[in-house]
Parts: C-alpha cells; structure tokens; sequence
C-alpha cells in the first residue's frame, strides 16, 4: 500500500503508513468503545488466549467466565495480559495491550468482596442487561472477574492516504 509522490528533485517517493503509540487518553477510549478483547495466561509451558466480553470502568477490565481449566490455570498464576484492538486495514488498526493481575470476585466475601461482585455485575448489566437472571443468554458464566491493569500500552497504525 504505497503510492508515489513527487519530490522537489523530480523523483516519486513512497508514502508509508504511519505507526505510533496511543497516549493514556487514547488507550482509554478504546478500552471503553469495545467490548470483547482477549486474555493470554501461562502456566508452565503453556500458553492460552481465549477471547472475552468485557467492560471498562478506567481502572479494572470487569469480564465473567466459566468455571474450567483458564481458571485452574490463573490459580496457580494470576498474571495475564488483555488485549483489544480495533481494525479496519492492514495500515489502519489500533491496539491496546494491558498487563495486570486476574481476581475472582467473592459474592459471599467480606464486605469489600461483596461490593467488587456487585459493582462487576452492575457493569455487565450495562452489556448484557440479563447477566446472572433466569434468561441469561450465557448462563453457564457465573464467575465474575476483574483484571487491574498494571501496565498499559497502545499502538496505533495511520494508511497512507491519511498520513501524508
């Protein structure tokens, strides 16, 4: 995808697509305008990702699951990486990629469990309004989780035709 353009010397030179970071504000924005991104978790030699919906409250990426080997897995290390992107070309995308600790929240826990558990399920009604009801589209995910974000980075892609 390049296309010539004349320099002042009289010869064409390539127009390239433009990469850059997303600054914290950008990161937010995608976070926010998706929801379905992937998590990566490891466990010795092996790695999975496995797509989730979610929602982004600017701290914690709140999503829900059900019980089995993911969840077997990140008991024994709790560290993921989320990633969610945007795409509309092979020069036109966005990207964001977080690292950060994965928890499941305790609806019978102490107080501060109870109001996470409560504060996800509110946040997921907003995506799903029948999470955790009797028409609950997946009602076979009734564990809620929350991912916080300890480091977050974004990249960005610009075609060329937006880029000169």
């Amino acid at each position: 995808m390049t296309r010539a353009n004349p320099s002042s010397s009289g010869r064409r030179e390539a127009v390239r697509p433009v990469f850059r970071s997303l600054d914290r504000a950008e990161i937010d924005e995608v976070l926010r305008r998706n929801q379905v991104g992937r998590i990566a978790f490891s466990l010795h030699d092996r790695v999975d990702v496995e797509p989730i919906h979610y929602v982004y409250d600017g701290e914690w990426i709140y999503g829900r699951t059900a019980p089995g080997e993911k969840l077997a897995m990140l008991a024994h290390n709790h560290w993921l990486a989320f990633e969610v992107d945007e795409v509309r070309g092979v020069f036109d995308w966005r990207s964001v990629v977080a690292h950060g600790g994965f928890y499941m929240l305790d609806r019978e826990g102490s107080p501060r469990d109870r109001e996470a558990w409560e504060h996800a399920l509110t946040l997921l009604r907003t995506l799903i309004p029948e999470t955790l009801t009797d028409t609950d589209p997946a009602h076979f995910r009734t564990i809620l989780f929350r991912v916080h974000l300890d480091d977050v980075t974004g990249r960005a892609a610009v075609p060329p035709t937006q880029a000169s």
